[in-house]
Formats: structure tokens, sequence, C-alpha cells
């Protein structure tokens, strides 16, 4: 297919974050390549939908699709996949509000076209762009870059193959899409992105990041606290929402995609840390509960922190 042949969409799921939304359609507005841009409101409350109802914007054309309640980031890109690909898009470009694609990204991406089927950029510190916001665990290594200059020097031809930071300005192909499905809605946040990329690799999806495509964005601190003597990480979170969602949807993850043994290490994990590492009897309830919940498929738990 050629370029003028193939169709691009960017979908944005937005949540509540009206300043950064306003800066990233107003890059995506100017990106070159682009088809149009499709906004996925999860029912936000700060005036988000009243400046996309008054926006007068040039360039590339926005559409908005706001939900009637939050669904979250997966409910999020579920929806705004599967409505790309009813516009007829044969790439779809996606990411959060609180990223800003560099203004050549999306053309340093399309260099790569027809030799990958889920790819997308490297993410850096909108502060400090020789720092990666989500390091990259190079493939068949236990090693993880988190510097721009690390990532570099493990690239081939500017690519890091079989490696990609999912639904931070990721392109897919239409084709995978239509072969794998849409994201699992169901788990509201935390570990979507993730079995998405795992469903894809299953499929035999080419998969890459390139280098010198770079989205900024906002740092997010340490990801891991140091347990079992420093030898490993945990993902230890202050949010209980953000917390249920990780113990639920990663145990499923771990069980669909690595195996009972897999699984049975992330429960043994948890139950260290919060016993050992920062002691939480409260934490350690609510982790029971959420696995509880993932081996019944409840997928209702964590709407009362909603508020």
């Amino acid at each position: 297919m050629s370029s003028a042949d193939r169709r691009i969409a960017a979908v944005v799921v937005t949540f509540n974050r009206l300043e950064l939304l306003q800066r990233l359609i107003g890059r995506l507005a100017e990106t070159a390549g682009l088809d149009e841009i499709l906004v996925v409101d999860n029912a936000s409350s700060d005036g988000t939908a009243q400046w996309l109802r008054d926006r007068e914007g040039s360039g590339v054309p926005v559409h908005v699709r706001r939900l009637p309640e939050n669904i979250g980031g997966a409910g999020g890109f579920h929806d705004g996949l599967g409505w790309a690909l009813e516009r007829g898009a044969d790439l779809v470009w996606l990411m959060d509000d609180d990223g800003l694609p560099d203004p050549d990204c999306l053309e340093l991406l399309l260099e790569r076209a027809g030799s990958l089927d889920f790819w997308g950029p490297v993410v850096v510190d909108e502060d400090d762009a020789s720092r990666l916001v989500f390091p990259i665990r190079l493939p068949g290594t236990s090693t993880a870059v988190h510097a721009l200059t690390g990532a570099q020097g493990a690239a081939r031809e500017g690519l890091i193959a079989d490696v990609v930071i999912p639904f931070n300005g990721v392109l897919l192909t239409r084709e995978l899409v239509e072969r794998i499905g849409l994201p699992r809605s169901e788990f509201f946040i935390w570990g979507d992105d993730v079995e998405y990329l795992w469903r894809a690799r299953r499929a035999g999806a080419r998969t890459g990041t390139v280098v010198d495509a770079r989205v900024r964005h906002p740092a997010v601190g340490a990801l891991g606290t140091r347990m079992a003597f420093g030898r490993t990480t945990y993902n230890d979170t202050p949010s209980d929402l953000k917390h249920y969602c990780m113990a639920r949807n990663n145990l499923l993850n771990l069980r669909e995609y690595g195996g009972r043994a897999h699984a049975a290490a992330f429960v043994a994990k948890t139950l260290w840390f919060y016993t050992f590492t920062r002691r939480d009897p409260a934490r350690l309830r609510l982790s029971i509960e959420a696995w509880r919940a993932a081996r019944r498929g409840d997928f209702t738990g964590h709407r009362r922190f909603l508020g």
C-alpha cells in the first residue's frame, strides 16, 4: 500500500487532564501524514468536553467520542481502537493524553511501516530527554536500560527488535487488530497494555522500538521499590485503585501467558513485600481480594474506588 492510499488515525484517551490534552491535540493537529485524531473522553469533569466542543482548530481534523462513564484506559483504548477501524484506518497511533510526540515522531515510525506490526518510540522525560520514563528491558536478557544512550547503543540500525512500550505513541496495523481483537476493556487500568502486547507476540506480531522517534512524558518516579535484600523490585503504589487492578490483572496475565509458576511467584512476591518490606496488613487483604476476583472472573471490584 502506498503512503497516499494509507489512512492513519491517532487515538487519544483522556480523563481530567485538560491542559495536557490541549498541548497534545495542538501537536497532533500539525503532524504531517496523520489523517484524523479520535479523542475518547472518559467522562471528564474538568472542562474537557466543553473545550473539545468549542475548539476552533486547523490542520488534522479532530473527532470526539464522550463516554457516559469512566471506563479507564483499557476501556478507552478498546473503544477508540475499534472506532478507528470502523472509520477505515489502516494504521492506528495510540497514546494517552499526557504524552507529547516530537514533531517528527510519526514520520520516523512510518519509515518502518511494512516491516513491523506493533511498534513505537522511546518515551523520554519531558524535563530531561536523556532519561527514559519507561525503562526498556532488552530482549533475551535481564538488562533494563534507563538512559537514551543505552537504548541507542542496544539498537541495530536504529531499532530494538522484539520490544515496545505499549500504548505510548505506538503504531498498530489494521491487519494485526483484526487478527487479535481489541484490548480487554474489563481490565480498567494497569496491565491491559501488557496483555495486548503479549497477545500480539503470541500471534507472531513483529514488534520493535524506533530509538530516534521520541514521545516526551512527565516523569513517573522510580518504577519499583527494592525488596528481598535488593534482589528485585515491586510496583508499590499509594493508590488502592491502582493496586487492586494491578494485583487482579497481573495475576491473570501471568497465569495466561507465563503459566502457574509465574503467577505463583507474583503472589509470593506480593506477600513478601507487604509482610516484610513494607508491612501493610490492609494492603495484603486487598491483594487477596483482588486475586479471588481474578479467579472468579469478576471485574467489578475496582468500581468502589472511583468515588
